[in-house]
């Protein structure tokens, strides 16, 4: 069973579990590559990571997707820390999606480059090298998109990626999640993709369950466009849409 409803131009559907939602957002993604798929042959693609997106990534890896026709990003990485650390996203994209369907490219931040600068540079070329036709992204507790936190977030950001210092608030959600064991060994910066970088995604798909997560959608949704909750942007995007469950959504 599922809810629908539209607040300003993003049509949100609300689901009874996480499975459903992850489900339903899985189908709508595999539509929109398979559309691009056939418009001219390739897709590009943004990819989130972080408990939220368990079950949408669960339920997309067992889509029917040309996934040898599809070049993948993500969205953002912890510096310092190497791919075989169990909080790297890189490692999280590989074991629950990218080693099963093998992508034609993938495209990582490496947040332990030796120039971090490079790094940055690079990787903001490639994507600007392969407009995306779809991010797959989801908000923090802070109301963040990617590791855009209030502090350092900019609607009119010149940089697509850049070099951040976490929040207090972020960091506290990385424990919460059980990626590190306490704040001192969360990575005080992170590489991130900004929000024009998101935003220049022709369709953006945004999985947010749990009841944690309410007073951030709450705040994108109704309070004033700002930075103050980064996600509210969202609102000024002309494809998003929406997938919560009841929790999330408890205060729509």
């Amino acid at each position: 069973m599922k809810t629908d409803l539209t607040i300003e131009n993003i049509p949100i559907s609300i689901y009874d579990t996480p499975e459903d939602m992850g489900r339903a957002a899985a189908d709508y993604v595999e539509g929109k590559l398979k559309d691009a798929i056939a418009q001219k042959g390739s897709a590009n693609l943004i990819f989130a990571t972080g408990a939220s997106q368990f079950t949408f990534l669960k339920a997309l890896k067992g889509k029917e997707i040309d996934w040898q026709k599809i070049t993948v990003f993500h969205l953002d990485e912890y510096c310092g820390i190497p791919d075989i650390h169990p909080a790297s996203f890189r490692k999280y994209l590989k074991e629950r999606i990218l080693d099963e369907v093998n992508p034609k490219k993938v495209h990582f931040l490496n947040g332990d480059a030796d120039d971090i600068e490079q790094e940055v540079e690079q990787y903001a070329r490639e994507l600007k090298n392969h407009p995306i036709d779809i991010a797959c992204i989801g908000i923090g507790e802070n109301g963040h998109i990617a590791f855009n936190d209030p502090p350092v977030a900019d609607f009119n950001d010149p940089k697509w990626v850049k070099l951040v210092t976490l929040d207090e608030a972020c960091k506290n959600q990385q424990i919460g999640e059980g990626w590190f064991p306490t704040m001192d060994d969360v990575p005080k910066q992170a590489l991130t993709l900004t929000i024009p970088a998101i935003l220049s995604s022709k369709f953006i798909s945004c999985v947010v369950p749990d009841q944690r997560k309410a007073e951030a959608l709450y705040n994108t949704f109704y309070k004033p466009i700002s930075t103050e909750c980064p996600a509210s942007i969202l609102r000024k995007h002309p494809n998003t849409r929406m997938f919560l469950d009841k929790g999330s959504a408890s205060k729509l």
